[in-house]
Formats: C-alpha cells, structure tokens, sequence
C-alpha cells in the first residue's frame, strides 16, 4: 500500500487520497521536532501556556469545520463532532490553566538534618503518539496538550480512515501560533511506525487502541527501553443493583451504550442486572433501543449514525452472530438494514455467557449485551470477570454504598455511579489489566513523559 484513501461511512463516497511518506521522509519529520523540542524545552510552562489557551480559540472558531470533517471520516453524529471539539479545546484551556502549578518544582528535605531537596519535572524530547480513529481531534489532542505543557514535541501517527483530521489538527496548531515544527504528522505503514518507535530521538511512546495493537507497540518500545502509556479498550459492565431506580439505569445505559455510535472504549458495554429488577430493566431498555432513529449523522434528528467502515461493520456483524451462535438471543436489532454504508442498528442480546464475543471481547458498536445475576455481590462478580478494566458503571439509589463498592470492589480505572459521561480533564483516564496501563487527564498526563528529576543540595 503505497497510498491512504478516505471514504465516507454514510455514503461510501471517497473523500481524499494521500500518499504514504517513506522511512526517510518519517523520520526527516521526527528530527525536525526535535529540532523545535530544544528550544520549546527552555520557555517556562507560563510562558507555553498562552499557546494552548490560542490553540482553543482557533478550534473553536473552526468547530463546524471539523464536526464536518470528522462526521465525513467517521460517520459520528455532527452534533457529537461538535462536542468534540469543545471538550479539546476545554483540555487545551485546563492544560493552560493548571500545568504551570501541576508542573511547578517541589521543595523537600533530605538526609537526617533534613537538607534541602527539589524535584523537577523535566521534559524528555519528542513522544510518538499513535491514535485510533474513534474520536479524531479528541484522541491526539490529549497527548498533545499535556505533553506541549510538559515541554515535550509530539509526532501523531493517526488512523489512516481519519488522516484528514489528524492533518486539519496541525494546521490549526500552527495558526493559533505553535512553533511549525513541534508537533508533527506522519503518514506511515506499520513496519515504518516501529522503525520510528525505535528511533533513539523517540523518548516515549502513548497509543490507543485494541489490546492486540497495544501488546505489539509495547513490546517494540520496550526493547527499546522507551516508557509507554496504552489504552487499550474495554467491555465495561454497568451493573444494575437490587435498589437501582429503573428510569435512571435505563436512560443512561441507552445513552451510555450508543454514544458515539457505540465506538467508544469506555462504552457501557454489558449490563449486569441483578435478578430482582431484571425484568423492569430489560423491559425498558429494549423499548428505548428500538425506537432510537438510525440515519444520516448530519442529520439533527439522527440518534445513531453508521459505523467508521465497512471492516468495521462486518466485525461487529460477526461478533452478534457468534454470540447468537453460541446461545444469545436478540431482543432488538441485530438485522442488518437494506441501505447504501456501514450502519447496524442499536441491538440489545440477551442471555450472554462466557465463551461469547458479547461476553469475553469488546463490541465497538451499538450492540448491548445484558447478564442476569442472582444478586448485588453477584453482579460484581460478573463485572469483574473480564480480562478488561477500563471504566465500569453502578446503578443504586444508595450513593455512598455505590461508592464503597466502586472503590473497594470494581477492578477498573473508572467507575460511573448513576450517570455516564466519557472523559473529564479535571478526572485521570485510563485502566487496568488488559485495558493498559499509565493516566491521561486530571494532571497525570501532564507528568507520564517528564523526568522526575531528584536535587540534592547541601
């Protein structure tokens, strides 16, 4: 493949053609971020942070633009693309506001006549970002904000489905004044990708993506002996407690189940419903599934738009006839409608055991997989029977038991109580076991790829 093609999910229209960069040429692009990370290296973080904060006006005032462009790429609802853009620009402004503190040296004391001591967060040159094509702007921008304050270079190696995303991102960048070659972009195949992550002027590596991926780029960088962060997707169990208001599990689980068309990681996934509300639940969420209106993700009416592609189409399709295969049973969807692009309805599987895609595996579309479970302590069970721990969700009307639960009990890196919602830059992100490993947002993402550097003084 010498070339990347982009086509239009809705339509199957080709959008544009770009032509892969050789080894040389990724690499040209990788020296010359450095080239900009020496002398980004030596502004204070106050002094980077103006940056970041043009950076959010400039995406703001080209929000419609690249809701266009994303919905186009990817087949995300418009008004999603749109919200996507906010929350960008809303990491840009967190990362502007509180990295300088976040980042700020720290006084201690050393020895046993308790000498002075600082620790310094020192940038460590340019990281090797590589991100999916679930949320286009969204994805790089995490990195990119937190390391850009950080006093690091970036170079994005994107989804190819959403080059266009990843290209528009950087030419933002450098409008809103950001030195031209500090953040880059390469489009490259796989083999030329783990040339880069080799490469000695790559210091770290951060990637998003399945958890196959996740163990390849993180075997590559650590024979490199190069820190990673990897986020690696999940199968998410909302549990549905004995005393969990109905209306409230329902709306978020409809919500939290087809966001983003249902491509997101940290999706509700499988709805673990314990055995005395089973029926209410069940009942009122496969009403709520079937009435959501499927169609053109420009539409404003639209509740679910089609899937980034055709490949992505058909492995969704295949995991729902597996699970069927292996015992699930359709109570909503799960037919493939008769129209031109990659749509699946909103489908909800009932019965899901172990041994099924439903149960084992993550389904990166709108397709629900619903457990009964005898009780409370049993539904945690099943939550936790998941080689997965990205994020996770608890239905209860008593708030503080949820808590204790959530804390003491859930084997994730996130937990919703009563609600659902994506990412928050004042909260870390990120998961255990195999979901990956290291923290974006809430800070963390600010010290990932920084020297912690020890000084001793007399």
């Amino acid at each position: 493949m010498s070339t990347i093609t982009t086509t239009n999910p809705a339509t199957g229209a080709v959008i544009d053609t770009y032509k892969l960069m050789s080894k040389d040429e990724a690499v040209q692009r990788l020296k010359a971020a450095h080239a900009a990370f020496l002398d980004w290296r030596g502004k204070s973080h106050a002094e980077r942070a103006p940056y970041l904060t043009r950076i959010a006006d400039v995406l703001r005032g080209n929000s419609d633009e690249l809701a266009q462009l994303m919905t186009r790429e990817t087949g995300k609802l418009y008004r999603d693309g749109k919200a996507e853009v906010e929350i960008c620009a809303a990491i840009f402004e967190y990362t502007a506001k509180n990295g300088p503190d976040m980042l700020a040296d720290e006084e201690r004391t050393h020895g046993k006549d308790g000498a002075r001591g600082v620790v310094t967060y020192q940038p460590i040159g340019v990281i090797y970002s590589i991100q999916p094509w679930n949320f286009p702007l969204y994805q790089p921008v995490r990195v990119l904000a937190a390391n850009l304050m950080a006093g690091n270079g970036c170079v994005l190696k994107h989804a190819s489905i959403c080059t266009g995303s990843g290209l528009r991102l950087r030419e933002l960048c450098i409008e809103a004044g950001l030195p031209e070659d500090l953040f880059q972009v390469v489009l490259i195949d796989h083999d030329t990708s783990d040339a880069l992550i080799e490469h000695p002027l790559v210091r770290g590596v951060t990637m998003t993506g399945s958890d196959g991926a996740g163990r390849h780029i993180g075997s590559v960088a650590a024979k490199a002996l190069k820190k990673t962060v990897l986020e690696l997707g999940s199968n998410d169990a909302y549990l549905v407690l004995e005393d969990a208001d109905i209306d409230t599990a329902v709306k978020y689980s409809v919500m939290g189940r087809l966001y983003n068309n249902g491509e997101t990681c940290v999706s509700a996934k499988r709805f673990v419903v314990t055995d005395k509300v089973y029926d209410a639940f069940v009942s009122a969420f496969v009403a709520q599934m079937q009435a959501i209106d499927m169609g053109d993700p420009m539409d404003k009416a639209t509740q679910l738009g089609p899937l980034s592609s055709t490949d992505q189409f058909e492995t969704v399709r295949d995991q729902v006839e597996e699970s069927v295969a292996k015992g699930a049973k359709i109570l909503c969807g799960g037919t493939v409608p008769d129209r031109t692009g990659a749509y699946y309805p909103a489908t909800v599987l009932g019965d899901v055991a172990p041994g099924m895609p439903a149960y084992d595996d993550e389904i990166f579309g709108p397709v629900a997989a619903v457990i009964r479970a005898k009780d409370d302590e049993d539904a945690m069970r099943i939550a936790n029977d998941s080689r997965y721990g990205l994020g996770g969700g608890i239905f209860s009307r008593n708030k503080e038991r949820a808590l204790t639960l959530a804390r003491d009990h859930f084997d994730t890196g996130m937990v919703r109580i009563n609600s659902f919602g994506a990412a928050d830059p004042n909260m870390p992100f990120g998961g255990v076991k195999d979901s990956g490993y290291g923290r974006e947002h809430g800070g963390f993402g600010m010290k990932e790829f920084t020297n912690a550097k020890a000084i001793f003084l007399p």
